[in-house]
């Protein structure tokens, strides 16, 4: 967390509450505002999307997102079934295919990932790449409770096993 500065004054955040209440209350004309906002800053104020919009995006992104799918299974009409499980191989229409969903997502501003691309990406899975086993066993490492126990068990049998040798030896040569 960021350390707190000290203000000397406490007319800023007064000021800004001040300007709260008016806002909240209506008595601050806000039209002023906003005009005075595009002269200064050449823009316009945040507007918030409408419904319309928003159905309208998502139909944009469905049939982009579509048309990314067509061109991956285009991609994959090159690929042999002996060569689907190939990383080398898929490797670019799949990151063609993720590229694609995202690049028009981040496009028309809509979230990425989301369902649709999620979609497609299963999709392309379970059609493509369900029967993709690893040859070699992928080895991971155990739980750090194990770990830890797999670690301190044997050094504390050292301690243990030193004094057992060093008492059997000492009786030992008290039998000799």
């Amino acid at each position: 967390m960021a350390p707190r500065t000290h203000m000397s004054s406490g007319r800023l955040s007064q000021g800004l509450l001040l300007l709260w209440v008016l806002l909240g209350t209506g008595l601050c004309h806000t039209d002023a505002v906003t005009t005075s906002f595009r002269q200064y800053a050449g823009t316009s104020p945040p507007t918030a999307m409408s419904n319309e919009t928003a159905q309208l995006m998502e139909v944009n992104y469905t049939d982009i997102t579509q048309q990314c799918w067509d061109l991956f299974v285009h991609l994959m009409r090159n690929v042999t079934t002996a060569e689907l499980c190939e990383w080398k191989v898929i490797s670019r229409p799949y990151s063609v295919l993720q590229g694609c969903l995202e690049t028009y997502a981040d496009r028309l501003n809509y979230s990425y990932p989301n369902a649709l691309a999620e979609q497609y990406i299963f999709q392309s899975h379970h059609r493509y790449f369900h029967n993709c086993t690893l040859e070699h066993p992928v080895y991971f490492d155990p739980p750090e409770e194990v770990l830890l126990a797999m670690i301190i068990a044997p050094i504390c049998l050292i301690p243990f096993l030193v004094t057992l040798v060093i008492w059997r030896s000492k009786d030992g040569k008290a039998q000799a």
